[in-house]
């Protein structure tokens, strides 16, 4: 089985050498307990690199209080296995204090983008995120970096910092993977009691009629929102924290959908949050 290395340097001096070879190397980053939308970001980057480095690691810099930094699931063993079946060459598995030696006191902060959607909620979640791949990008040095489209905000802001902090690689997003009912793979998934499970399927099934009146023709924003908002509420267990649409680009709110859009949700179905989304492009 493929063995995950601890040590910032280990992962400098193997990516050293595949740089002297001219081998591209691809980058995904996660949280570890990887699911069917993990693996098919390491597929996608097994096929367009020579080398690929997963990151597994719990970053708590992108929890605030009260949230799910303790109970988050764990499983080092079985992301291994889900990496070398994929194809990875290397997992990177550090502890907090090799990433962040107690010592640390630099952040990076992308300001406009993260004030909205999960940022309005989670005041320091993309402070962490930021900072985090900022010491990912620059251990691994990826040609390539690979995220999942369902975490929508993630992207923007993600591809909004290295294009103005000049990271020299590409970000790649790459479409949600659901389970065949259409709930969208997360590993918070694993928190869901079977009724609650059931009940998350609300999430999807607003969207897609969010989706259907949009290619019909509805082009009304408020009109479109409470579509989704009275289907989500017919829903016992679930409980709205937001539902945005909003420019695909920088993430601002609109009254009327004259571009490409990204319609954007987060309930909590019990105790758990999921986050769902589409884009709309107009033809």
């Amino acid at each position: 089985m493929i063995n995950a290395v601890h040590k910032i340097e280990e992962v400098k001096k193997q990516v050293n050498e595949w740089k002297k070879q001219n081998l591209k190397v691809g980058l995904v980053p996660t949280m570890g307990y990887l699911h069917e939308g993990h693996k098919s970001l390491i597929d996608r980057a097994v096929k367009e690199n020579d080398k690929v480095v997963v990151s597994v690691f719990l970053n708590p810099l992108q929890f605030g209080e009260n949230e799910d930094l303790d109970k988050y699931p764990r499983d080092l063993e079985r992301d291994l296995e889900v990496c070398e079946k994929a194809g990875a060459n290397l997992v990177f598995n550090p502890e907090v204090l090799e990433m962040y030696p107690e010592s640390s006191c630099s952040y990076v902060n992308v300001e406009n983008l993260t004030k909205g959607l999960c940022g309005a909620k989670r005041p320091v979640h993309f402070r962490g995120v930021c900072t985090v791949l900022t010491k990912l990008f620059h251990i691994v040095s990826p040609d390539k970096a690979y995220f999942g489209e369902k975490d929508a905000q993630q992207l923007a802001v993600v591809k909004k910092m290295v294009k103005d902090l000049n990271f020299n690689l590409e970000i790649v997003g790459c479409p949600i993977i659901r389970e065949e009912d259409g709930l969208a793979k997360s590993s918070r998934n694993i928190y869901l009691s079977k009724e609650e499970r059931k009940a998350a399927l609300i999430l999807n099934k607003s969207l897609k009629k969010a989706n259907s009146l949009m290619e019909n023709g509805e082009r009304n924003a408020a009109k479109l929102k409470e579509i989704i908002e009275n289907e989500i509420n017919s829903e016992t267990l679930a409980k709205i924290d937001y539902i945005e649409i909003v420019d695909s680009e920088n993430l601002e709110k609109l009254d009327k959908i004259e571009k490409t859009v990204l319609v954007a949700i987060a309930v909590y179905i019990g105790k758990t949050r999921l986050i769902d989304n589409f884009t709309f492009k107009l033809n």
